[in-house]
């Protein structure tokens, strides 16, 4: 079935954006995501019957209690029963929010000791600089990819390099590796914000200031994120797109991107996608 499924939806589920009608987060790629997805799943519980039964309240209080039903006001002012309850209940449901949000503010924020992958990135108006640090140093700008440039670059499919979405140079990383991002913005620059639905991440991009996150993607594939703070005229027109490949292409790509960044990039473009894509999204979804 999900063979089946992926053929049908191959473009879709190859590379992870936003969809038409979608009403959920993206299906999460990283388990920070994951836990977001689970809380925001968990508040709803609380959330909808609260909303709820408000609603009737306010249905109960509208009618009966309306002039014509009511010519007589009560005069009563005080209970201390509903005083009592309209106090501790609330008490115990952000009690009931507070501890599995505490525990997944510490999982997003605690920073791996050892990362396998350290890249920084650098928002400028308007595109983002990636540096690769380690032993092989690999630095590249991403801009948005242009209408005209997209047979020359290969990236005709829409359904996999979205318009407005789709990058000239995609930030690459391994599956499975623990990366570490670090995020700042040219020193002459304004706020930026580097923000990857998919992986749960999203931080601030600031002036002078390197700020810290961190990711581990768990399924190949194409993911695309925005710059998510009001940076000026093009804010609109400053994607991020993260290709999540095996141990082994990453290699590849690293080691020739260093000398041939465009020759790298066509090289992992035509061994990703020139795979059997049906095999690739089942994988996928079974995950």
């Amino acid at each position: 079935m999900a063979a089946v499924v992926c053929l049908l939806f191959a473009s879709g589920s190859f590379a992870d954006q936003p969809v038409e009608w979608q009403i959920d987060l993206q299906q999460p790629a990283t388990p920070v995501m994951e836990q977001i997805r689970w809380f925001e799943h968990y508040t709803l519980w609380f959330i909808v019957p609260i909303t709820i039964f408000v609603l009737l309240l306010l249905i109960i209080v509208v009618v009966r209690f309306r002039a014509a039903a009511n010519p007589v006001p009560s005069k009563v002012s005080h209970n201390t029963a509903i005083e009592i309850v309209w106090t501790v209940a609330p008490v115990l449901i952000l009690l009931f929010f507070a501890i599995p949000s505490f525990n997944l503010l510490s999982m997003e924020l605690t920073q791996p000791e050892n990362p396998d992958v350290t890249v920084k990135a650098t928002a400028t108006q308007w595109q983002w600089n990636y540096e690769y640090q380690g032993e092989t140093e690999v630095a590249f700008d991403s801009y948005m990819l242009k209408e005209e440039d997209r047979a020359a670059a290969g990236k005709v499919d829409k359904g996999v390099y979205p318009r407005l979405l789709a990058v000239d140079n995609e930030m690459v990383i391994p599956v499975g590796k623990t990366v570490r991002v670090l995020v700042t913005a040219a020193p002459t620059d304004v706020i930026h914000s580097f923000a990857m639905p998919a992986f749960g991440i999203k931080i601030d991009a600031v002036p002078g200031r390197l700020n810290e996150t961190w990711f581990r993607a768990d399924r190949e594939g194409l993911y695309y994120g925005q710059c998510s703070e009001l940076c000026g005229k093009d804010h609109a027109f400053m994607p991020i797109a993260i290709r999540v490949v095996s141990d082994e292409r990453y290699a590849a790509w690293l080691q020739a991107a260093g000398a041939d960044l465009a020759g790298a990039n066509k090289a992992l473009m035509a061994a990703v996608d020139g795979a059997d894509k049906s095999v690739q999204l089942a994988e996928n979804v079974s995950n």
